[in-house]
């Protein structure tokens, strides 16, 4: 098990991994990793600097020629490799995301590490999947194939919402294609992105091939998007950001792979189960302490079932137990940061003037960075709380009358990454899952996701797939090959620019 003291003795020769060794970095800066749950500081290091970019970017170009031409199985048995270490070390990895996110251990245990370690088996069976289209002579005189092959060096930006599983999801599907990477975590969770890459070397996979700078943003960040050498970015965070991410690297004409904001719409009709629909509303708005993408945040409600499904969020968000992230009956944990549990309230202190506040609303009595799970009914649908993300445990709810209107309203903001229905009846489920506007549509459940499927958004919330085999459309390069069958050094073609038929 993991402690702040282990924390610091493991991480003692600094928190960069690049060419597989740890080593601190050159900004000249500190930054702290803090427990949200207490406010302990638990691990303090010095973050990346430019140079350790370009030397986290050499070491990745490096090992590339070697990694890319290893075979399709080589790759497979290595991740096999990789996932069985990430399985062996599943209590520490949790124990050490629960440490510096404040999520409760028993989410950690049971949805981030589990979540990971299969990511790792599922890429180490699809990186011997990377299939081109059949050859073929399509034009009758030449025989043509499509070649899949790796783009070279990736450098990627992940959230500290769920810093483990983001680890994965940029660098499974990267190395899994042949490709390798730098990973730019977020400064304030640090930890299990370099145990991950630890579990990498320790895997087998080569020096280089993972590659961990932890630094800010505007320095780190904007350094490894921008780098000449990196072909490739992927970034998962705010709209805001993402454009500022796209903005660098369209100057160097980079391939984009964006993973941005969301304000997921739960779409309740009138004949929907309704004590399935309030369990589901719950769990949805509240996991993670509502710090995730995809949480639903936008109740609408047919107007039958409206006050009874207002009045059962409501006491069932009552009975959730907050407190200590390592305690295991530990419902909520706080928000990442006291900062961010300000801006929650301040989303929810500016809605009181024109909406309803029907549980939750405040910070509970205690050191941490928590806040009480809130739901707010009666809000216009054009407001700050509808339209904008808050990322927090906060759920508004809506009524609706017609089937028309609920799908309208659930179309109605700039973001489009996931959402519900929840219905008994066939062809509303149908209906709903052709018109919203969603990367994901769920039909009675909110929030599961696996390996073989994709996770990606419609509108603001960005383009490109994690997860499943259509992630390789973003980490390959699609090449045709073309060979001539004819043997004969005139072709008829070449009248068109010398000579006569």
């Amino acid at each position: 098990m993991v402690n702040s003291f282990q924390v610091r003795d493991r991480f003692a020769a600094g928190a960069q991994y690049i060419g597989g060794q740890l080593r601190p970095g050159t900004s000249g800066r500190t930054q702290d990793v803090v427990n949200p749950a207490t406010g302990e500081v638990v691990f303090s290091y010095a973050p990346a600097g430019t140079a350790d970019v370009d030397a986290a970017v050499a070491a990745a170009r490096a090992a590339f020629p070697g990694w890319a031409g290893a075979t399709p199985g080589e790759r497979s048995d290595a991740l096999h490799r990789f996932a069985a270490v990430l399985a062996e070390r599943a209590e520490e990895f949790a124990y050490a995301e629960s440490l510096q996110c404040g999520k409760p251990i028993k989410l950690s245990r049971e949805f981030d590490v589990p979540g990971t370690v299969d990511n790792a088996s599922f890429f180490a069976g699809a990186a011997r999947q990377l299939q081109g289209q059949s050859a073929g002579e399509y034009s009758g005189d030449h025989t043509s194939y499509v070649r899949r092959e790796a783009i070279g060096v990736v450098g990627s930006i992940a959230p500290w919402n769920y810093p483990l599983q983001m680890a994965a999801w940029k660098v499974l599907p990267a190395i899994a294609a042949g490709n390798t990477i730098v990973l730019k975590p977020a400064e304030i969770t640090p930890l299990t992105s370099l145990m991950f890459a630890q579990a990498a070397t320790e895997a087998g996979i080569p020096d280089g091939v993972v590659n961990i700078v932890n630094g800010l943003g505007a320095e780190a960040g904007e350094h490894l998007v921008g780098h000449p050498d990196v072909v490739m970015t992927s970034f998962t965070g705010s709209t805001q950001v993402g454009k500022r991410v796209a903005e660098i690297a369209t100057a160097t004409v980079k391939r984009i792979h964006l993973e941005l904001g969301g304000k997921a719409p739960f779409l309740v009709f009138d004949d929907a189960d309704l004590e399935a629909a309030v369990h589901g509303a719950v769990a949805g708005s509240l996991i993670n302490t509502g710090q995730d993408c995809t949480a639903a945040t936008r109740a609408y409600v047919q107007r039958p079932l409206y006050e009874a499904f207002v009045q059962g969020v409501a006491e069932l968000m009552g009975t959730l137990r907050i407190g200590d992230p390592f305690d295991e009956s530990t419902d909520i944990g706080p928000l990442i940061s006291y900062a961010q549990r300000d801006r929650v309230a301040a989303f929810v202190d500016r809605a009181r003037d024109t909406a309803r506040v029907v549980t939750g609303g405040e910070a509970p009595e205690n050191d941490g960075a928590y806040y009480l799970p809130t739901l707010i009914a009666d809000a216009a649908q054009d407001s700050e709380i509808v339209q904008a993300e808050i990322f927090g445990p906060v759920l508004v709810v809506l009524p609706f009358d017609s089937d028309d209107e609920g799908i309208a309203l659930a179309n109605d903001t700039p973001y489009g990454l996931a959402s519900s229905a929840w219905t008994r009846d066939v062809f509303r489920a149908n209906r709903a899952t052709r018109e919203i506007q969603a990367g994901c549509v769920w039909v009675n459940d909110h929030i599961p996701i696996i390996s073989e499927m994709p996770h990606g958004g419609y509108k603001a919330s960005g383009f490109g797939k994690d997860m499943s085999v259509y992630s390789f459309e973003e980490y390959t390069q699609v090449k045709h090959v073309m060979y001539d069958n004819t043997a004969v050094a005139r072709k008829d073609w070449h009248r068109t620019i010398f000579g006569d038929r």
